[in-house]
């Protein structure tokens, strides 16, 4: 987890949420040393987990074609 002083944080904001949202990676805040806040992405809750990954897998193999394998399932 990243750390960044206040005004530090004030002079780059608009960079940090940009690089926060495309890294997901959470930013604490601190001054004088504490931590104050935490800048992290918004994310939704999917209503559902069916399709939570939809377009992220990939298989490269053919997974509807038979194989022609004979094997014995006793």
């Amino acid at each position: 987890m990243q750390t960044i002083t206040a005004s530090k944080f004030k002079a780059k904001c608009l960079h940090l949420m940009d690089e926060v949202n495309q890294t997901g990676e959470e930013i604490v805040i601190t001054k004088h040393g504490k931590p104050v806040s935490i800048l992290k992405p918004y994310r939704t809750i999917p209503a559902t987990i069916f399709g939570l990954h939809k377009g992220k897998i990939q298989s490269k193999d053919d997974l509807i074609t038979p194989l022609d394998i004979a094997w014995d399932a006793e």
